[in-house]
């Protein structure tokens, strides 16, 4: 059991209970004060984060839209570039009928035969411009990056590994083999 307080004593106590009443409604004002500032942050972020997301999807539309677009314009020019070249085939084609014509209608071989070379010439002149070009491998060392061997012709004579007969003529189209020359190819009988 406690003693008795004097007066003293008990305003002093209601002094120290008044001062931790005082202190901790000044930090409750303090966290409360806080807390406020918090949610104003996190309502501007949150604000941000929508302007971002607006953002993002505007972009992502775009460079969609922007695809869709370059996509177009290839499938245009690819389209373009195989009608300049059916146009330069159909003179061929038309050279081709008119030799024909011509071969029916006459019996001159020689005609049939330059009306063909003619032909011929033209067609070689259109894939050139389009950047078809042959392979020279009669007489030139083989390459298997230009040439494909199909058969070995033993020889006493040097040189050895020339192609000495061309079967299948190789073309490379703007700067690629896109067929190899089927060709054969002289091997020295070793002794």
């Amino acid at each position: 059991m406690g003693l008795p307080q004097t007066n003293k004593e008990k305003d002093r106590l209601e002094e120290v209970k008044e001062e931790e009443s005082t202190g901790e409604n000044e930090k409750i004002k303090n966290l409360k004060r806080e807390v406020e500032e918090l949610k104003k942050a996190l309502e501007e972020e949150r604000k941000k984060a929508e302007d971002y997301l607006i953002r993002l999807k505007y972009l992502q539309a775009d460079f969609e839209n922007y695809q869709k677009r370059v996509k177009k314009e290839i499938e245009e020019a690819v389209r373009l570039e195989v009608e300049k070249l059916i146009l330069k085939l159909l003179n061929v084609l038309d050279n081709l009928e008119l030799a024909l014509k011509i071969g029916r209608e006459t019996n001159n071989k020689e005609a049939l035969v330059k009306g063909v070379e003619l032909t011929l010439n033209g067609l070689k002149e259109a894939l050139k411009e389009e950047g078809l070009v042959g392979i020279e491998a009669l007489g030139k060392p083989f390459d298997p990056n230009l040439h494909e061997a199909v058969e070995q012709i033993q020889t006493n004579n040097p040189p050895d590994n020339i192609v000495v007969e061309e079967l299948r003529k190789g073309y490379i189209l703007r700067g690629k083999v896109i067929r190899p020359s089927m060709v054969k190819v002289a091997r020295l009988i070793s002794s």
